[in-house]
């Protein structure tokens, strides 16, 4: 089965940068390129939600109103990784970033569908 990993997380200051990245840990069989990936995010106290998607073919992204214009994904299907490039970014971006994969091939995660496979999560911090 797939097994997702996640990196790039740490500390920044507001207004700073970092780039995620999910990529699989090489099953054999599974590719992370199968799938449209989200990134979600869980702050302390609230719930889990959906940053940023990207579709299978790579063609159609979605991002959340709180991030639209800071935030880009992106996939290279030739590295197997998914990357979140985050800009600017505010306190309230602090949170632990999880990256999942869809069977669905979907940019659009419908709530009410749970992904197929979970990172185990790559923490950010943005503080002064």
């Amino acid at each position: 089965q797939l097994q997702i990993v996640e990196s790039g997380g740490g500390s920044v200051q507001p207004g700073g940068s970092l780039r995620l990245s999910c990529t699989d840990s090489g099953s054999p069989g599974f590719r992370l390129s199968y799938y449209s990936i989200g990134w979600f995010r869980q702050a302390p106290g609230k719930e889990r939600e959906v940053v940023s998607s990207i579709s299978r073919s790579g063609f159609d992204t979605i991002y959340a109103d709180s991030v639209e214009g800071r935030f880009t994904i992106s996939r290279d299907d030739a590295k197997d990784t998914v990357y979140l490039q985050m800009n600017s970014l505010r306190a309230e971006d602090t949170g632990t970033y999880y990256c999942a994969a869809s069977s669905t091939g979907l940019a659009y995660f419908d709530p009410r569908i749970e992904p197929d496979y979970w990172g185990q999560g790559t923490q950010v911090n943005v503080s002064s």
